[in-house]
């Protein structure tokens, strides 16, 4: 449709259907011909000249002003012969209503005025009293100018309509790839974070188990033991709880339904299941309210420090976890004191991660070797979100 707007040279059998129109055409000219002024029907020469109009007709849309020529060269002389006038006028009309619509409407007033000169040349010469019928060819020349003009702009503005719903169409399509992407990463995220501070602390509890039963198995500590077992059941359960809320997520396909979004209030869990690990974990000020996004991203930031810090930082790190609001901006650090990762590790998602949640609330975030030993990661947040920041960003 849009091209048929924009151009139509470009219309299916557009050959084959203006042959049609121009052997109705032909046939229609010549019952004039014969049967509205019966003396002033053409002879041989008439007959071919009146013929010869018709024949370009077929490719008017492929070469419109081409074909108003060729049809006028034969046109003229059969009007100048003086036969019957009425006989190539449609002829004539469908060549110049085609360049009225095909052209620009500057270059159209110009042929209009050569065809209407060259009428009244010829019926001065032909016919010097014939002034009504002068008027007449003059009135549809016009008329028909007029009509080439007003489709032409139609087709216009019918274009204009269809190249907007198109463009519109092809952004919806972007805006749609974009919400998939973004969704993708966030579900991402969500599973890294989760999965990876779990399968951590599972591992660490773990390990302590097999060293207690492989350490003295004549002396088995099975409080030890126990406790172990009852850390990893306990973080497994976490796990599988907020496993399940993203699973929910996804089967439902409703951004609605993904619950609450976690915050500060559970940082206190965080800590406890880091002391676990194994890891002597410090926790000092307070950030008061915060907004929901806000404590998000700070509540997976936290997350994935911790967990950074259970898997590299070496046994019994010592960690501090910091926050507090200043100027509308509530920044956080988690500082250790382990070994920290080693130089020549590839660079995870971890890191990756945490940068993007800060980056969805419109913050900043530094991760590197801390003063002396160990890693550092720090967080500025800004209270109020930017215009383009949805809470969606910090899941």
């Amino acid at each position: 449709m849009a091209a048929l707007n924009r151009d139509p040279l470009t219309a299916p059998h557009a050959v084959r259907n203006d042959t049609v129109l121009a052997v109705c055409l032909a046939v229609a000219a010549l019952v004039l011909a014969l049967t509205v002024d019966p003396a002033r029907s053409p002879d041989a020469l008439g007959w071919t000249l009146l013929l010869a109009a018709h024949v370009p007709l077929p490719w008017r849309r492929r070469r419109p002003l081409t074909v108003l020529c060729l049809v006028l060269a034969a046109a003229a002389p059969y009007h100048a012969l003086d036969n019957t006038h009425a006989a190539p006028v449609a002829a004539t009309m469908v060549a110049l209503y085609t360049v009225a619509a095909t052209t620009t409407p500057r270059r159209t007033l110009a042929i209009g005025a050569a065809v209407i000169g060259g009428t009244l040349t010829v019926n001065a010469l032909t016919n010097p009293e014939g002034f009504t019928e002068l008027l007449r060819i003059i009135g549809w020349a016009v008329a028909v100018l007029v009509l080439g003009v007003d489709v032409r702009f139609y087709r216009q503005y019918v274009a204009a309509i269809v190249e907007r719903a198109e463009r519109a169409e092809r952004t919806r399509e972007e805006e749609a790839r974009r919400r998939v992407a973004e969704e993708r990463l966030r579900i991402a995220r969500d599973l890294h974070d989760l999965l990876a501070h779990s399968i951590t602390v599972i591992g660490v509890r773990t390990s302590v188990a097999a060293h207690v039963l492989a350490a003295d198995p004549e002396r088995l500590d099975r409080e030890a033991v126990a406790r172990s077992l009852d850390d990893i059941a306990e973080v497994c359960r976490t796990a599988r709880g907020e496993l399940r809320s993203t699973l929910e997520v996804l089967r439902e396909h409703d951004t609605d339904a993904r619950g609450p979004l976690p915050g500060l209030d559970g940082l206190p869990d965080l800590v406890a299941t880091a002391r676990l690990a194994g890891a002597r974990v410090e926790r000092t000020g307070d950030a008061g309210e915060v907004p929901s996004a806000v404590g998000a991203a700070a509540y997976r930031i936290v997350q994935e420090a911790l967990t950074n810090v259970v898997r590299h930082a070496g046994p019994d790190p010592a960690v501090l976890v910091e926050l507090r609001q200043e100027d509308g901006t509530l920044h956080l650090s988690v500082t250790d004191d382990g070994t920290g990762p080693p130089p020549d590790r590839p660079p995870g998602f971890g890191l990756t991660g945490m940068r993007e949640r800060a980056r969805s609330v419109g913050g900043t975030l530094d991760a590197g070797p801390g003063d002396e030993r160990g890693f550092r990661v720090t967080a500025t947040l800004p209270l109020t979100r930017p215009a383009t920041t949805t809470d969606e960003g910090a899941r």
